[in-house]
């Protein structure tokens, strides 16, 4: 007894102490977004920096805005990144219940080349999607409904390629495996088809993965930065990730204004992590055990 409330006190004081750790460039971040540039420079050596100490305004937050268009930039990444996650949720989703339940020639094969994938870096990718990108037709309606060749500067780009992943389809079977065929059987036999196995009992019971899945298509759609450098010129579809190159190559480097924007950067990955934060533990613990 003695024994576990030491194991679990020290446990405790580790767990503590990691999450000061990681906690620390975060406050540090946010502090410094509230100081002017020289306060910032000064204080960065003590433990200042971490502190709410000297004179502090909202002055660099209202620079972010008069110095770049960081509404478009919210906005892109925003709906770029939702839509991924959408499309993601439905494609991935779909094809992990197809090979998790349903029975087929090829199924292992299939399974097998979407693990080889994750393997795979995207630098590997890049080149080849790029070119893809420069020859695939697209529509507009500027001047009259007609078609285009290539994907550059607008959204279909930054999204499409993005919607399918291997991880999240991985994830999807280990999870779809989990659930009881005895339901399945019980469907079938009522007459109902695999897409109405699938709406009305599969989706409804992966809630968790849902989730998973969601935190973790969202977190590199919104990080991303080397596809929109490629494929992106202009600012009306650039991300918020691009937006960081306004205070390097327009203005100038100030640290205080680059802190506000990262401040408002991560904004949203927090709110989106900490609503969801209870699906993707669940997913994680079950899905690690399954299959």
């Amino acid at each position: 007894m003695k024994r576990s409330r030491l194991s679990l006190g020290f446990s405790l004081l580790s767990m503590s102490g990691l999450s000061i750790f990681f906690i620390f460039p975060l406050v540090f971040m946010v502090m410094s977004s509230f100081k002017s540039n020289d306060s910032l420079l000064q204080d960065v050596s003590s433990v200042r920096a971490f502190l709410p100490v000297g004179h502090l305004s909202l002055d660099n937050y209202w620079e972010v805005f008069n110095r770049v268009p960081f509404g478009r930039f919210l906005f892109n990444s925003l709906f770029v990144s939702t839509a991924t996650v959408v499309l993601g949720l439905f494609l991935n989703s779909m094809i992990g219940f197809a090979i998790a339940k349903m029975e087929w020639r090829g199924k292992k094969m299939v399974l097998s080349i979407i693990l080889a994938l994750l393997i795979l870096p995207f630098d590997v990718l890049a080149i080849p999607m790029l070119y893809l990108a420069a020859k695939l037709p697209w529509f507009s309606f500027t001047g009259g409904f007609h078609f285009t060749q290539g994907w550059f500067n607008s959204y279909q780009i930054q999204i499409l390629p993005f919607a399918a992943s291997a991880f999240s389809i991985f994830l999807f079977v280990q999870y779809f495996k989990g659930l009881p065929k005895e339901l399945d059987e019980a469907a079938l036999v009522d007459g109902a088809s695999w897409f109405r196995i699938y709406r009305s009992i599969a989706v409804p019971l992966s809630g968790p993965v849902f989730g998973t899945v969601a935190i973790l298509t969202f977190l590199p759609m919104w990080n991303m930065y080397l596809w929109p450098a490629i494929t992106i010129q202009d600012e009306k579809y650039r991300s918020i990730m691009l937006g960081l190159q306004y205070f390097y190559v327009n203005f100038g480097t100030s640290w205080g204004q680059i802190m506000a924007y990262l401040t408002l950067l991560t904004i949203p990955i927090v709110i989106l992590f900490l609503s969801m934060q209870r699906f993707f533990v669940t997913s994680v613990a079950s899905s690690g055990i399954k299959g």
